[in-house]
């Protein structure tokens, strides 16, 4: 297989998709893509489904921060007061690995939800040394009028997605995760 570098314009491509169009089989790619790869004489199957799932990742967060600016919160916000609604009371350690984040995020995330009256930090009874986040009644009865929005949301986001297309979608996902995860490791 020919190696390869990407320059400045798939680098601008894999953040933004343009054209779509569809293969032989039905299946969407970025007709952008695909020129500039074609003088390579490369399979680009790996690099097309990379970049999809960057794009797509992309778009989806720029909408979850679009619909959380609404509620005059960020996407990272949010989040946490789901999983506190969900959970409650959260050692913000554990908020960290739920969310996939750093502790320094969290810290600073609960800090502006505490500012803002939503959360606020309470003694954990199992340990001593740690501190668990929680959500006031302020919090509650703020995520408790948005959470089923969200729900809303990302069942439009997903339209025309079966059931099926949904459990492989995140079976390839976690998959990716998984393979990442390892090449971490090395």
């Amino acid at each position: 297989m020919k190696s390869f570098t990407m320059n400045k314009a798939t680098l601008k491509l894999a953040q933004s998709p343009g054209e779509l169009a569809r293969d032989e089989s039905g299946r969407l790619y970025s007709v952008r893509m695909r020129e500039l790869f074609e003088p390579l004489d490369v399979d680009i199957s790996v690099v097309e489904a990379m970049a999809a799932l960057k794009i797509a990742a992309h778009a989806i967060s720029h909408l979850y921060e679009r619909w959380a600016d609404q509620y005059g919160l960020t996407e990272g916000r949010l989040g946490v007061l789901f999983r506190l609604h969900r959970c409650g009371a959260t050692p913000l350690g554990d908020l960290a690995n739920d969310l996939d984040s750093t502790p320094r995020n969290i810290t600073g995330l609960v800090d502006h939800l505490e500012r803002d009256g939503l959360v606020e930090r309470v003694p954990d009874h199992d340990d001593r040394r740690s501190v668990r986040a929680n959500l006031t009644e302020a919090g509650r009865v703020r995520i408790e009028s948005i959470w089923k929005e969200g729900f809303e949301h990302q069942h439009e986001i997903a339209n025309g997605l079966s059931t099926e297309d949904l459990a492989q979608l995140r079976h390839l996902c976690l998959q990716l995760v998984e393979n990442a995860r390892k090449e971490l490791g090395k």
